[in-house]
């Protein structure tokens, strides 16, 4: 026992020089930490080693519901060497750097409809995709008719900023002809009769109409690239020309509300006499989709795999997924995720596996 009294002893002397060594180079030993995290991410491209192919990252997967682990409505689409984004939540932009993305890379935006949780991070995308690159053109917003008094919107309200930029760091740095945005707008697709709105390089894009009523436009996008397709839904209760639209695609990326979880949420907010917002939650659940909506359209569609965002309400702990999930496995016998910001979805050309990874 004297033995082992010994070594407890030595043990906790060497633990309290040591705790005495870290609160004396506490600020050098930080330092150093900082200084190899730095170097580690700063700069990192997380699309380098891809494949040629179609590739999703989740760079918001939230809701206007508070949740700090997700950021409001955004993915990223990689196809072969060209980035773009579907929606573009709050804290978006700032995912998508924290992912190792290179936003002075990505080539435009598309809009699924105008509600503010999927444009309210539209500012920081254009700044910092501008001073990334020193792009000497707007980015380009792509959305249905009315996208031009959003984008007017945001230039409006940056034009005095983007000035500051280019002023503090010249414009080398921070061209004048670069800031903002620019709409490009297409007309509403008819029900039946998705449009493409996009095409170069073997990358297609098609916009087709969801019901997402009151709220007109609203748009859903298929990616079809090199044989690969991804659709993204967008905002909508159960939708047959998103079933149309999607039809043979690899991925859906389907919003999704677990109404019997939002219960829980009205009933607290009930009791605790905010009626307001009570009435916002039992509202929310009239245009949307259930996982086991959702699970439904990919069946009908015949993809490969579902992805659900845009999650209501906010999941605390990946241990509620089951209980957010419901029945969708009962409908839906193909994979489904419940989407995470940092998540990865890769399918590569002339396969038909579709890999999930992490960016972080």
């Amino acid at each position: 026992m004297r033995k082992y009294g010994k070594w407890a002893l030595a043990i906790a002397l060497i633990g309290l020089v040591g705790m005495t060594l870290v609160s004396l180079f506490q600020r050098q030993i930080a330092t150093a930490m900082l200084a190899w995290i730095v170097d580690a991410r700063v700069g990192r491209d997380g699309t380098e080693t891809l494949p040629d192919g179609l590739h999703v990252a989740l760079c918001g997967t939230g809701s206007p519901l508070p949740d700090p682990t997700r950021a409001g409505p955004c993915s990223v689409v990689i196809a072969g060497k060209h980035l773009f984004v579907v929606d573009i939540g709050e804290g978006g932009a700032r995912t998508i750097v924290g992912m190792g993305l290179p936003i002075g890379r990505i080539e435009g935006l598309f809009l699924t409809h105008f509600h503010s949780d999927h444009i309210d991070g539209l500012g920081p995308l254009m700044l910092q995709s501008w001073i990334a690159s020193s792009a000497t053109s707007p980015l380009p917003v792509h959305g249905p008719v009315g996208v031009e008094a959003v984008v007017a919107g945001f230039d409006a309200a940056y034009a005095t900023d983007s000035r500051y930029r280019t002023a503090h760091h010249g414009a080398g740095v921070a061209p004048p002809s670069g800031a903002g945005a620019v709409a490009i707008p297409f007309a509403m697709p008819k029900p039946d009769a998705p449009e493409v709105v996009f095409a170069h390089d073997g990358l297609r894009v098609t916009a087709f109409c969801v019901d997402h009523g009151p709220v007109r436009p609203a748009v859903g996008y298929r990616f079809d690239y090199k044989g690969r397709a991804v659709v993204f839904s967008g905002d909508t209760g159960p939708s047959a020309s998103l079933v149309a639209a999607a039809k043979g695609a690899d991925l859906l990326v389907h919003e999704a509300l677990q109404p019997q979880l939002v219960g829980l949420l009205t009933a607290a907010l009930e009791r605790n006499h905010r009626y307001n917002l009570a009435q916002v939650t039992r509202d929310i659940r009239n245009y949307h989709t259930t996982p086991e909506q959702a699970a439904d359209a990919a069946k009908a569609a015949g993809v490969k795999r579902l992805v659900l965002n845009h999650i209501v309400p906010p999941l605390p702990l990946r241990f509620a997924y089951p209980a957010f999930l419901g029945d969708s496995a009962r409908h839906f016998a193909g994979p489904i995720t419940v989407g995470e910001d940092g998540m990865l979805f890769s399918l590569p050309a002339g396969t038909t596996t579709i890999a999930q990874s992490r960016l972080e």
